[in-house]
This record gives structure tokens, C-alpha cells and sequence, in this order.
């Protein structure tokens, strides 16, 4: 059981690890980056990252989560409370972590990537990508904390 725990949060670890990057990425570079260019020029670029990246992350982001649950059933039919609880911790943060996305980024990210496979420049593209910025943040925190319980319930094993 403790190896296939090992294997399930170490997977997990890993794939929260690239989406947490990726998010601290857009929060620390991009948000600034973004702000400095002008509205076509953002129009093409944020439709085209988001073009590639909905087709590409969420393969790490399932596969986290995914690992997340089994290393939570895993601890717990072990009888490995804390790590469990940790486990648990990971994941519930990892849904939220979702919701938001998917309520908030997701449909900005659709008209971004429409946006620029019509090559027409949306007359609000400023506010969408406010929109999106305005929850980057709580999504590196999300995130983070995910890792930091993923960690600590590999520790606890």
C-alpha cells in the first residue's frame, strides 16, 4: 500500500507542480507583461496561449487530481489518518482550485481563442483579461496549498 501511495502523490506533486508554475508564471510575469502591450497585440497573443494551453493542461491538472484522490483512499484504507487528511486537503483545494477556473478563466479563454481564430479583436478585451487577472492570484494560493498538503502527506506516510 505505502508504495502505491508514494507513486500516487509523487504523480500528483508533479502534475499540481506544473499547473502552479504555470499559474505563478502568468500571475508574476504576464499580468505586467500583458498590461504593456496593445489591444490587438494582446488580443493575439492571450487568444493564442489559451488556444494551445486548454488543449494541453489539462492532462497534468486531471492527472493531479486524479493521484490526489487515490492517494487519499490509499492513506486512509491504510489507516494513515494524517495523511489522508492532507491528501483530502489537496484535493478539495485542487476542486475549488477548478470551480474557479472554470466559472471565471475558461469562458475567457473561449472567447480569447475565438477571438483570434475569427483575427478580430474584441471591442472589451482589456476587461476579459481583468477578468482573468482578477483571480490568478487566489489560484497560485490554491494552488500552492495543494502542493505544500501534497508534501506534507507524503511525509506523513
Amino acid at each position: 500500500m505505502e508504495i502505491l501511495f508514494q507513486f500516487a502523490i509523487g504523480l500528483s506533486i508533479l502534475t499540481t507542480a506544473v499547473v502552479y508554475g504555470t499559474d505563478f508564471f502568468c500571475a508574476l510575469v504576464l499580468r505586467t507583461a500583458f498590461a504593456r502591450i496593445d489591444d490587438r497585440a494582446l488580443a493575439a497573443v492571450t487568444g493564442r496561449i489559451h488556444e494551445v494551453a486548454d488543449k494541453r493542461m489539462p492532462i497534468p491538472g486531471a492527472v493531479g487530481v486524479v493521484a490526489a484522490v487515490l492517494a487519499t483512499g490509499i492513506a486512509f484504507l491504510d489507516g494513515r489518518t494524517a495523511a489522508g487528511a492532507l491528501a483530502a486537503l489537496a484535493v478539495a483545494t485542487l476542486a475549488i482550485w477548478l470551480g474557479i477556473y472554470a466559472r471565471i478563466s475558461a469562458p475567457v479563454n473561449k472567447e480569447l481563442t475565438a477571438a483570434v481564430l475569427a483575427d478580430r479583436v474584441p471591442a472589451d478585451v482589456r476587461e476579459m483579461q481583468r477578468t482573468w487577472d482578477s483571480v490568478i492570484v487566489v489560484r497560485v494560493i490554491l494552488q500552492g496549498i495543494a502542493l505544500v498538503a501534497l508534501f506534507l502527506a507524503a511525509l506523513a506516510m
